[in-house]
Parts: structure tokens; sequence; C-alpha cells
């Protein structure tokens, strides 16, 4: 009993004294808000005030888990995130009782089934595809959605692994971002698309220009099949980038071919092109030293300069021209940049697609400049759309960051990545297993790309790259839909 006794002696002294250190804090922190000048609210409303910044730090978190309905987040919403979650699993990206999609939003692609589509044994499979016919070792690309460019640095170790692991498998190529080549890009031992950014990594000299010696020694490598020259890309078009001192680590510095623990540079554009001649010299230049087919990367504003360009390359000869074009929309990508550039600069890839397209047909280039299209075309719809639309390839990054565990929890630009994708913290990275997550990245490009096949054999064709406008119809602001061939009607050669 006495015992007993001390026992609730002990507990009621300890919940005093928790109690005073309670009102202790709320005295301290009333003072600090009260004396403190950058938050009115604050300074207006001791202590409560700071309840504003918790509510809003954590709406994100409960509009995303229980209020916006699975058709409503942006960039990307929950269905889309769900379906290839469901495809990186093996699960069965069946669905029961209907479409939960507004078909009348207008845009929206609706497929034509054919009357009469093909037999089950003639089911519709992806042929593979030349690119660069003119250089020395062009490239036979087997799968029509690969893997954009993320780099090393951007993305963490463990996701460049799983990545190369999961593209290897599935036989898709990995674009290593502007970054460079590091040999996490080359574990999986699958192909490689390099890109080359504005600052050159990974190819440049002491003094940041282009080095024909470098450039063979990435090329050396035999998963290394293409070369990209960005331009520019749908995140921030025309503006380059710091990669701040405290990132450049030794292993970095090394990869991208800078110093060690000094801020890196990179130029809004390539210095040394002032033109369309420029860029179809420099091309060329690179293929002729690589002997690797060689294309480059754009987000398009207007049509008019690149009118200009394919001029250029008709007059040149097809021999100058880039033997593919990404075509990137302007909605933005996985880094960070600022807002009005994500939000406001560029064309999105559902208006600039057909426009290349169809200027790159009219000058009798379409078996010479292969398209790869890019921007938010994560789900088998999106990729058979841009197929249809003229994309011989398509090109997904924010799809494939979703396969290895992303939850869109818009912390790529904090190092604090819950997933450990786009992070360096040691301790977030260990939740990213790559041999687990390399197999989930296979199985969403295989669901992909069996998916967009499913399209084109209902559609009544036998190979996806058969599809063409006349087999989607978009619809309209009055709710009715329109071939797509009617808003972009088929463009003759010129003569």
């Amino acid at each position: 009993m006495q015992s007993m006794f001390w026992t609730v002696e002990l507990l009621a002294q300890a919940l005093l004294f928790l109690i005073g250190v309670g009102f202790l804090v709320l005295i301290v922190l009333y003072v600090i808000d009260r004396l403190q000048t950058h938050d009115a609210v604050r300074r207006n409303y001791p202590v409560i005030g700071r309840f504003r910044a918790l509510f809003t730090n954590l709406g994100e978190f409960f509009r995303q888990y229980f209020f916006a309905m699975d058709r409503e987040e942006l960039p990307f919403n929950r269905a889309q995130r769900d379906w290839v979650e469901r495809a990186a699993s093996g699960q069965a990206n069946t669905v029961a009782f209907g479409s939960t999609r507004n078909l009348g939003i207008t845009g929206t692609p609706i497929f034509v089934n054919a009357a009469f589509p093909p037999v089950s044994d003639q089911y519709a499979q992806t042929e593979p595809l030349l690119i660069g016919p003119t250089a020395r070792h062009p490239y036979s690309a087997t799968s029509l959605f690969n893997l954009s460019g993320m780099s090393f640095g951007a993305l963490s170790r463990p996701a460049v692994e799983a990545l190369s692991v999961g593209a290897a498998k599935a036989g898709i190529w990995m674009n290593t971002g502007e970054g460079g080549l590091s040999h996490y890009h080359l574990k999986g031992g699958g192909d490689i698309v390099f890109q080359i950014g504005t600052a050159k990594y990974g190819v440049r000299d002491a003094e940041g220009n282009l080095s024909d010696d470098k450039l063979r020694e990435i090329a050396a490598h035999p998963e290394v099949k293409m070369f990209e020259l960005k331009l520019a890309q749908g995140a921030k078009p025309g503006k380059g980038g710091i990669l701040p001192a405290a990132k450049v680590s030794a292993e970095i510095a090394a990869i991208r071919g800078i110093v060690e623990g000094v801020a890196s540079i990179s130029p809004n554009r390539h210095l040394e092109i002032d033109d369309w001649d420029d860029l179809l010299d420099v091309l060329s230049h690179i293929r002729e030293v690589t002997g690797k087919p060689v294309g480059f990367k754009t987000v398009v504003g207007s049509v008019d300069p690149l009118e200009d360009l394919f001029e250029r390359i008709v007059q040149r000869g097809t021999q100058d021209a880039p033997d593919f074009i990404t075509v990137d929309g302007g909605e933005g990508g996985t880094g960070a940049a600022p807002m009005p550039l994500i939000d406001l600069v560029g064309l999105p890839i559902r208006e600039a697609l057909p426009l290349v397209c169809d200027l790159r047909d009219r000058h009798g280039l379409k078996d010479r400049i292969r398209l790869i299209a890019s921007g938010k075309l994560i789900n088998p719809g999106d990729v058979a759309w841009a197929i249809c639309a003229g994309a011989d390839f398509v090109t997904s990054a924010r799809g494939f960051m979703f396969s290895l565990g992303c939850i869109q929890a818009m912390k790529c630009n904090r190092n604090t990545c819950p997933t450990g994708i786009t992070t360096h913290d040691p301790r977030l990275q260990k939740g990213l297993v790559p041999e687990d997550k390399g197999d989930k990245v296979a199985r969403y490009a295989k669901g992909v790309v069996h998916e967009v096949e499913t399209i084109a054999h209902s559609v009544g064709v036998t190979e996806p790259r058969q599809m063409g406008r006349h087999h989607v119809r978009l619809v309209q602001e009055n709710g009715r839909s329109v071939q797509m061939n009617h808003i972009y009607p088929a463009v003759a050669p010129l003569d």
C-alpha cells in the first residue's frame, strides 16, 4: 500500500513538472514571437500563429492522401501514379466498374477501335528502328519507350544503379543526363545515350570546351550508343545552373571533369553555337569523332526558328542532319527550376510534337531524323498518343522515378527525398535497394510497351508505329471529339 502511494506521488510530481516545463516553453515561445520581426502573424498572435505554418506544411500531405480525388492532383494524379506502381510491382493493371476518367476534358485522347481488328495471333509487336544510318555505328533501338536524362548528382547512387539494372533487363536505353557517365550508369550493362549539356560535363577540357579525346573515351564504351546535345530542357529553357561547391565531391568532380570543392557554372546555352549552322557543324563533328548517332534535345517556343533549321538541313544535305531530335515539353522536369519557367515558358508536348513532326515531314526528312517525345508521358495512353502524333520514340524521367518508389513528396531540391531517389543523405538512401528496384523499373517499362501494343492491336495495326493521327480523336471545348488528323492534317513533302 505504501509503495502504491509513493508511485502515485511520483507520477503526480512528474506530471506537475511536465506542466511546468510546458508553461515555461510557452512563455519562451511567446517572448520569441513577440520580439521577432520577420513574421507578422506570429508577432500579432504569439504561439498560436505558429500553427499556420504547421498546417500549411501538413496541407500538402493531407491533400495527397485524404482530400484529393484520384484524377485531381498535379503534376501527376493518384490514378497515374497507381498505374505505374501496379505495373512496377507486377500486379494486374485491370480495373473494375468502369473508367474514373472524365472523358469530357478538352484535349483528352480517345483511340479509334477497329471494326475488325487483327486476330490474336497477329498481336501488335514493336519492331526495332534504326537511328543514324550515316554514322559508322548506327543504333538499332529495340524499344519505343525509354529512360530520359537524369544525372548522377541529381539522382542518388542507388537510384542510378537501379535504373541501369532495370533498363538493361527491359532492353531500353538509359540517358545519362548532363552530369557525365558514371560507373553506376554502366552497372547494368544496357544501352546508354550520353547527354552533353552546356557545361560539357564528362567531355570537357580544363577550360570547359568540348574535348575530342574525351568524346572518343566515352564512345569507346560499347554500351554508349548515341550522343545527345542538350540545347534546352522543359524545366528551365534558356536557363543555366550552378553546382554548389559543397556538392562537388571528389567522385562528382572526377566524373564531370571539374575541380573538387569549387562551384561549377552551366551556361544558359552552348557558347560556341550561335545559329543553326553552328549547331549542325557541332553535331557533325561529334558524329565524326565518335562514330555514333548524334541528335539534340530542345523545348519548342515557336516553329518559326525550326523552319530555318530544316531549310538549312535540306540546303546542306542530309549527311549533316541530326540523327534525332528530342522534343521536350515545357511542363517542367525532375529537378529544381524557377516557377515562371516551369509554368509559363515553352510549348506543352501535346502542342509542340505535332508541329515539329509536320516540319520534319514537309521537308522530306521523316526517314532521316527520328523524333523522340518527352514531357509528362508516363502511362500507356500518353505514349500511344505521342506515337500517333508522329513520335518514333518516347522517353520518360518521372515515370521511372515513380517505378523506383517516388511518392511525389516534392522534395527533389531539398536533399530530403524520403524515398532515397534524389537525396545524397546516406540514411535516406538506405531505403532504396537497387536490386529490388531494378526489377520494378524493368516491369514498368515492359508494362508500358505491352499496353501500347494492346492499344495498337485494338485500333487495327500490327506494329505500334503504324498508328497515325486518324487512330485517335481529341475532345474539343464543346465536349465532342474530332479526329487528330483533322486538327493536324498530314503534310506532303515540299518539291
